[in-house]
């Protein structure tokens, strides 16, 4: 099936899913309006969850520690509509598209929310969901899923030839100097978990979701903040790179419960927006 034909399906079957919740819910309940005064859970974001697109990771504090856990326990009934998608908990449903949420970097998430509601990431019924909602109240409900300790399922049977697994494994681990791809183990960590406090892990993840994005990535239907580091890259991938990548992630075990790195083991490949604290190799650190 054609990536726009296969697109245009998942969304129209997202939309039936979130339009019913709405019905049933109406919407009060599973996305209560957030109040025009920030609670005492709110406040405390700051500490917790950066509240611009995020700088830099640190361990958190006891204060900042039981704010988000507060906030995670007062969100949980006002996603119910995001679960009817991505699975109980936000642990992901085997329908091979929906992305798990539970454990992600909160920032990543509170990033990813933001670019939804925004339109740098275009998927429908998420703008219908997301459009009235203000930035704190995204990033509460991203505290609530990265506050979410939950196991991995073991992954699916490996999904390609031996051989094309092993054009995967070389691109995800060593990347492809000659064509400026970097490793995907360059930015994501050595053990694809990610990096807190805004870069995702890509393990256990659907195959046809990975192979989504980075065709999304590839033709503009998915932006980041500039530089948009992942869009140049994906366009550097050829359609047998993309499938051999997201064969090879999808078919690896989640290694340490799939915790994101405290922060990165090493320089950028890259400039990205949104990480642009961190540093690139090669290049100067950012003017402040």
């Amino acid at each position: 099936m054609a990536f726009s034909s296969f697109l245009t399906s998942a969304v129209n079957a997202g939309l039936r899913r979130v339009r019913r919740l709405a019905l049933a819910l109406g919407l009060g309940v599973a996305l209560a309006a957030p109040s025009a005064a920030p609670t005492a859970a709110s406040a405390a974001l700051p500490q917790a969850i950066p509240q611009a697109i995020p700088r830099a990771a640190g361990p958190l504090s006891a204060p900042a520690a039981a704010a988000a856990a507060s906030v995670a326990s007062r969100m949980a009934p006002r996603v119910l509509a995001c679960t009817t998608c991505h699975g109980k908990e936000g642990r992901s449903t085997p329908e091979g598209y929906f992305p798990r949420l539970a454990g992600k970097p909160a920032g990543y998430l509170a990033n990813q929310l933001l670019n939804f509601r925004d339109g740098r990431r275009s998927y429908p019924q998420m703008g219908y969901l997301l459009e009235h909602l203000s930035d704190d109240y995204l990033r509460e409900m991203a505290a609530h899923f990265a506050a979410l300790d939950l196991p991995y399922a073991p992954p699916p049977a490996a999904q390609a030839p031996a051989t094309v697994l092993e054009r995967g494994r070389q691109l995800v681990q060593h990347g492809d100097a000659a064509r400026q791809i970097p490793a995907c183990v360059q930015c994501h960590g050595p053990s694809l978990t990610g990096v807190n406090p805004a870069i995702p892990g890509l393990l256990g993840l659907p195959r046809d979701y990975l192979n989504s994005q980075l065709g999304a990535w590839t033709t503009g239907q998915r932006r980041a903040q500039a530089p948009d580091c992942m869009a140049a890259i994906a366009r550097q991938l050829a359609p047998e790179d993309v499938s051999a990548v997201s064969a090879w992630l999808a078919a690896q075990p989640v290694p340490g419960g799939g915790k994101p790195l405290a922060q990165a083991v090493g320089p950028m490949p890259v400039r990205c927006g949104g990480v642009d604290s961190l540093p690139v190799v090669g290049a100067a650190a950012p003017v402040r």
